[in-house]
């Protein structure tokens, strides 16, 4: 038998850790700005055509490459930033590995510039689906620029699989943020197809966050400084008042290096206990400087993740620190005990008289028909209030407990009524089969007696129901109308969620949506679907943004339907709400009119029946 192990060719290992360290442009853009970083730059311009797909140039006014070093560098392993394993535990760099430039050369068509400071002449060189393709002298300008066309030309698989145009922009400018926060010496200009989307000079932190994020984040800033043997940290985090349900701003880095770590995002949140409503998440962007020795970059491709030696005591550290930080700027009115000209107050002798005025009562008084609310008493038609003492509470209470019986006696008859012409049909009941009589547990289910046992319907499903087929068959008639608003409303966005917006506006107009851009990123919302009255409309535009960029950018039939149910999520009745026997009607009756009431679009449960024999078996 023939032996079957063989080793793969250079081109395909190149691919396959392409896989790993190169998943969508945003991962090249990350790779390259961070060896201009560490070659020295001062300046990097990023220049993209279509989000990346066609071309991605990353030019920088780092030391450049020599002739040699400017081949060598797309090898496998060559890297001029460590040469032992022990230098894994003293990395003062942003890469190391040796494996992004083979990986982006391995799925891409590139082209190189670049030039040393002591050189007379540069050196061009093209790489195709790494291959070496020419390599020739060439007039260039110290530093370096790569030039990355067609990713995933050779990779159809991997190409088919990016999102659209405006979900990979906003991945990159997200990724931009990243890089361009604790690179804040450095400055950046980011270019998409001809537009200027960001041009950051050189300045603080502080500088840095808020020429990213927008200058009403500087009003919401509190520093934090942390000096210990262990760690120092420093940056800013959010006021409690401006903590968010959603986009959270929230930014680790450890050695100039951004990291996730939620061990450290529970120390934070650890601070804010008792600051923020449940659910909601506050703003911070802090800076760790710890040992090099004392972490370890290398556990994954992206080297986002950190393993850190000393976690619990930097944990208990970050926790103190940062309240610490919100005692010392927390704005708290303080007490004023300054008794001057103050009203005496009485002081509790212990004895207490107690005038019993006489109370004079109607004996035709019902205190049951009442209206709630009212001071006064109603008092029927013809007749006057009585002058004399109380004295006809036993003709008072028959009245009312013969009025009770008749009432109930009046009930039973109709259920009997409902429920000769009643039909069983289980799980979904027809109107015929439910009762006039509702009740609404905990605010948020709507109980209804029926012949086969007891209904039970989550009143906001029911209506995220109700709102999502209203929305498609308005959409799909061509009748779906908007709103305008009186008072427009300004949404600030960051710019990956301005990138969103702007590629979901034909749809977002076709919802009934009216919206128009402003200076930054910065949208004024200047109509909304009709219907959506008393919604808050600026965390249901966050969510639709949130939404899409999880999910991606389907289809349009798939994103019309995506749309339509965060909308009819966000407009649909309130969890804790009171609800009237009039609308709990009007809700049971249109979600029962619906082909699939059931089920909410995205398969949760809407309607349960408790049958009779599991009633009587708790009995």
């Amino acid at each position: 038998m023939s032996d079957v192990i063989k080793l793969l060719p250079d081109s395909v290992a190149n691919q396959i850790a392409a896989g790993e360290v190169i998943q969508r442009p945003a991962s090249v853009i990350k790779e390259l700005v961070e060896n201009a970083v560490d070659a020295g730059a001062t300046h990097v311009q990023i220049i993209l055509k279509d989000a990346g797909r066609t071309l991605i140039q990353i030019i920088d006014d780092g030391v450049g490459m020599s002739e040699t070093d400017a081949r060598l560098a797309f090898e496998r392993h060559s890297t001029s930033k460590i040469r032992s394993a022990e230098d894994l535990f003293s990395l003062k760099t942003m890469g190391f590995r040796g494996e992004a430039l083979a990986s982006i050369a391995a799925i891409s068509q590139v082209e190189l510039r670049t030039r040393r400071q002591d050189a007379q002449l540069g050196t061009r060189l093209i790489i195709n689906a790494s291959q070496c393709e020419s390599q020739e002298p060439d007039m260039c300008p110290v530093g370096s620029n790569f030039m990355i066309k067609n990713i995933f030309f050779n990779v159809p698989a991997r190409r088919k699989f990016l999102k659209s145009n405006q979900v990979e922009l906003s991945n990159i400018v997200k990724e931009f943020e990243k890089l361009a926060l604790v690179n804040n010496e450095v400055e950046f200009t980011l270019i998409h197809n001809g537009n200027m989307m960001y041009k950051l000079m050189k300045g603080t932190f502080r500088q840095r966050i808020t020429s990213l994020m927008g200058n009403s984040l500087d009003q919401q800033l509190l520093p934090v400084t942390i000096d210990t043997s262990l760690v120092r940290v420093q940056g800013y985090v959010g006021k409690p008042e401006n903590a968010r349900k959603r986009n959270a701003l929230q930014f680790m880095f450890v050695n100039e290096r951004y990291m996730r770590h939620p061990y450290f995002h529970k120390a934070v949140m650890t601070a804010y206990e008792q600051l923020i409503p449940e659910g909601e998440q506050p703003n911070y962007f802090l800076k760790f400087t710890v040992d090099p020795q004392s972490i370890d970059v290398n556990i994954h491709p992206t080297k986002t993740e950190i393993k850190f030696e000393d976690e619990m005591p930097i944990w208990q550290i970050l926790a103190a620190g940062i309240k610490e930080t919100l005692g010392r700027f927390s704005e708290v009115p303080s007490i004023d005990f300054n008794t001057q000209d103050a009203p005496e107050i009485p002081a509790y002798s212990g004895h207490v008289e107690v005038h019993r005025p006489e109370i004079e009562v109607d004996p035709s008084y019902n205190p049951f028909k009442a209206h709630q609310g009212s001071g006064q008493r109603q008092q029927a038609s013809g007749h006057h209030a009585s002058t004399s003492p109380m004295s006809n509470w036993d003709e008072l209470f028959a009245n009312f407990e013969r009025k009770k019986r008749e009432g109930m006696a009046q009930q039973d008859l109709g259920q009997e009524n409902v429920a000769d012409n009643a039909v069983t049909q289980d799980p979904v009941l027809p109107m015929g089969e439910m009762q006039s009589v509702y009740l609404q547990l905990k605010g948020r289910y709507i109980l209804s007696p029926a012949k086969s046992g007891l209904m039970v319907i989550d009143q906001h499903r029911a209506h995220v129901r109700i709102l999502f087929n209203r929305y498609i068959d308005n959409i799909h008639a061509g009748s779906m109308s908007s709103q305008t608003i009186l008072f427009p409303e300004v949404l600030h966005l960051s710019a990956a969620q301005s990138v969103t917006l702007q590629g979901l506006l034909p749809e977002m107009e076709q919802m009934g949506f009216g919206l128009s851009p402003l200076s930054g990123n910065d949208w004024s919302l200047n109509a909304l679907p009709a219907g959506v009255d008393g919604v808050d409309a600026s965390p249901m535009i966050h969510q639709i943004i949130a939404s899409v960029e999880e999910g991606g950018m389907p289809l349009k039939k798939r994103l019309m339907e995506h749309l339509a149910l965060t909308v009819a999520r966000s407009a649909a009745i309130p969890v804790g709400r009171t609800l009237k026997q009039e609308e709990m009607e009007v809700l049971l009756a249109d979600l029962l009119r619906l082909p699939e009431p059931n089920y909410t679009p995205d398969g949760k449960t809407i309607i349960n029946v408790i049958p009779m024999d599991q009633i009587s078996k708790m009995f």
